[in-house]
C-alpha cells in the first residue's frame, strides 16, 4: 500500500499518458491536433511518463501506443455543432459515446473508431482516457488554423494539463 501522505512521489505513481494530436496540417483547421501538440511540447514540461505523438491523418500502426498507455487523451477538429473554435472535452464512456454515435463528425474517426476496437480486442483501452474536440471553421488547403480555432489552443493545452494531473492525484 502506497503512502497516504499526498506530497510523496509514492503518491504519484508513474502512468504513462499517451497526447495524441490528429489532423492533417496542410488543411488549415484538420491540423489543431497537431497545432495543440506543438503548443504543448513549447510550454513548460510534461511529466516524464507523458508522451506527445503526432498521430497525423491516423494508421494502425497507432494500436501498439494506444494499448500500451494507461492513460490516452486525443486531441482533433470535430464537428461539435458549436460556433467555430469551440471546444469540448468528452471523457470516459462519454469519449467512446461521441465516436460511436457521430462516426462522421470528423474524417478520422472511422480510424478511431477502428483503433478503439484493436485495442478492446487486445484487452487495453485505456480506462482513464479523454478527448478535446474542437470545432473547425475551415478544412481547406492552408499550414495554418484559422484565429477562432488558433485561439482554442491555449485553453486546450490548459485543459490536458489540468487533466493530467487530476489522473495522477487519483492513480
Amino acid at each position: 500500500m502506497g503512502c497516504i501522505c499526498c506530497i510523496c512521489e509514492v503518491c504519484f505513481a508513474a502512468m504513462k499518458t499517451l497526447v495524441l494530436g490528429i489532423g492533417n496540417t496542410l488543411l488549415s483547421d484538420e491540423g489543431v491536433g497537431i497545432h495543440v501538440l506543438h503548443a504543448l511540447a513549447a510550454e513548460s514540461p510534461l511529466p516524464d511518463d507523458v508522451e506527445l505523438l503526432d498521430g497525423g491523418t491516423l494508421s494502425f500502426t497507432l494500436a501498439g501506443p494506444i494499448e500500451e498507455a494507461d492513460a490516452l487523451i486525443v486531441v482533433d477538429a470535430a464537428n461539435i455543432k458549436s460556433e467555430p473554435g469551440t471546444w469540448k472535452l468528452f471523457e470516459g464512456e462519454a469519449m467512446d459515446a461521441f465516436l460511436l454515435g457521430n462516426r462522421k463528425s470528423t474524417v478520422h474517426e472511422v480510424g478511431l473508431t477502428d483503433l478503439r476496437a484493436i485495442a478492446i480486442l487486445a484487452g487495453h483501452w485505456p480506462e482513464r482516457r479523454a478527448m478535446l474536440a474542437i470545432q473547425p471553421e475551415v478544412v481547406d488547403w492552408g499550414e495554418f488554423p484559422t484565429s477562432a480555432v488558433a485561439s482554442a489552443i491555449p485553453p486546450v493545452c490548459a485543459a490536458i494539463r489540468q487533466l493530467i494531473e487530476v489522473w495522477r492525484h487519483d492513480a
